[in-house]
C-alpha cells in the first residue's frame, strides 16, 4: 500500500500488538548516511515486525509488535542498520499512546501556525529545565521553547534552518548523554495518524 508519501504493508499484523514509530536521527540528510526507505521497510519486516509503513525520507518508519519495550526495540533496529549500512544511527521507538499524548500537550497554538514554525524534539530521556538554564529566553524572542515529557517544543517563526534557538539548543554541551531529533509539526501529526491502526 502506498499513499502519497507514505508506504507499507500490513503483513504480519497481529491482534494485540502495539504500535510504535521509529524515529532515526540524522540520516538522508547532505547526500551522507543514507538509509533508504524501501530498505527500512525491509529490516523492519526482518525483525519480525508487522504493519511496517516509512514516511518521507528523513528516517520515520511505523510497524506494529507484540513483544519487547521501547527501549529494547529501538537497540534491535540499531543493531541491524548497523549491521546492513555499516554505519551507527541512533534510534528512538515510542509508542502511539506517547505520541498522542505529545500532541494533545502542545504548549503552542499548532492550528493556528505554519507546520515549519512549530517542531517536537524527542529526547531518549527525561530532560528538566535545569539543562536548558544557562538559556536566556527573553533574548530569542519570538522564538520560543517549552518543555514536555521527553521532548522539546520549539516555536521558530522564520522555520527551524534560520533558527538561533534551536542552534544555541542543540549545543553538544547541552545535549550531552542523549538521544535527540527533532520533527516539525506536520510529521508529528502524522506519526499519530499512522500508529493509529
Amino acid at each position: 500500500m502506498t499513499t502519497g508519501t507514505t508506504a507499507g504493508t500490513t503483513a504480519g499484523t497481529t491482534a494485540g500488538a502495539t504500535r510504535y514509530a521509529a524515529l532515526l536521527r540524522g540520516v538522508n540528510v547532505g547526500g551522507s548516511r543514507k538509509v533508504p526507505m524501501a530498505a527500512l521497510r525491509t529490516l523492519l519486516e526482518g525483525l519480525g515486525h508487522g504493519g511496517v509503513g516509512t514516511y518521507l525520507q528523513s528516517g520515520n518508519a511505523v510497524f506494529s509488535s507484540d513483544h519487547g519495550d521501547e527501549e529494547s526495540l529501538a537497540e534491535e533496529l540499531s543493531g541491524a542498520l548497523a549491521e546492513h549500512f555499516g554505519f551507527t544511527v541512533d534510534v528512538l521507538v515510542r509508542d502511539h499512546a506517547y505520541l498522542r499524548a505529545v500532541l494533545d500537550a502542545c504548549p503552542f497554538p499548532a492550528a493556528e501556525l505554519e507546520a515549519k514554525q512549530l517542531h517536537a524534539t524527542y529526547f531518549s530521556v527525561p530532560v528538566g529545565p535545569e539543562r536548558f538554564e544557562s538559556i536566556d529566553q527573553q533574548a530569542f524572542l519570538p522564538e520560543e521553547f517549552r518543555l514536555g515529557d521527553r521532548v522539546l517544543y520549539l516555536y521558530a517563526p522564520d522555520g527551524l534552518g534560520r533558527s538561533k534557538l534551536a542552534a544555541s539548543l542543540s549545543a553538544p554541551r547541552l545535549t550531552k548523554g542523549l538521544i535527540a531529533t527533532t520533527r516539525n509539526w506536520n510529521t508529528v501529526v502524522k506519526l499519530v495518524e499512522l500508529t493509529s491502526g
